[in-house]
């Protein structure tokens, strides 16, 4: 491997009882994590980050007792809040943030906000010594993060991620390359 060339794989958790912060994983989403952590059997991860939700940690804990690694935990890995109080037209409201990234909705976030949190967190591991990170969050954080390396990447993309999901982000200089590696 090139020295300058590192590799980024972004999770998102797997299948969850609801969308608190503590909402802990299925009986179906605790076999996704080992199914996960055999994923990641043959690649070399030498750093592990996670959002601090209960399903984000638990996603990855086997893969983290597989390689005796720690996880990392950082808070901007949370999910992105939409808004303040639950609305039935939230899908509606979600795709218009795509459209307009500045967009934002009483005591929620903006795209773009959230977008620029998660996308630090990589540009900051990016500068350290690890080679292969893995890092885990939720879908649409996830879907943001994307769109701020593949402005292809939107609503639509969003729709068909699955729980769990992996992308690859292989990073060379200014150069990032995409690519979704799980197979559902």
């Amino acid at each position: 491997m090139n020295r300058q060339e590192k590799v980024i794989y972004l999770i998102r958790h797997c299948e969850a009882k609801g969308q608190e912060p503590d909402a802990a994983l299925t009986n179906n989403g605790l076999m996704q994590a080992k199914e996960l952590a055999q994923f990641f059997l043959d690649k070399p991860i030498n750093c592990i980050i996670s959002s601090p939700y209960t399903r984000a940690l638990n996603s990855i804990k086997p893969l983290a007792e597989q390689l005796g690694r720690t996880i990392q935990v950082d808070d901007r890995l949370s999910e992105r809040i939409l808004c303040k109080a639950p609305n039935e037209n939230w899908l509606e409201m979600l795709k218009a943030t795509f459209a307009d990234l500045e967009l934002t909705y009483e005591g929620g976030e903006s795209s773009k906000d959230a977008m620029n949190r998660g996308s630090h967190v990589i540009k900051e591991y990016l500068q350290k010594d690890a080679e292969h990170i893995a890092i885990v969050t939720h879908g649409n954080l996830m879907s943001l993060i994307l769109h701020s390396f593949d402005q292809r990447f939107g609503f639509n993309e969003w729709r068909q991620l699955t729980n769990p999901d992996v992308y690859k982000l292989t990073v060379l200089g200014h150069s990032v390359h995409v690519e979704r590696i799980w197979e559902a």
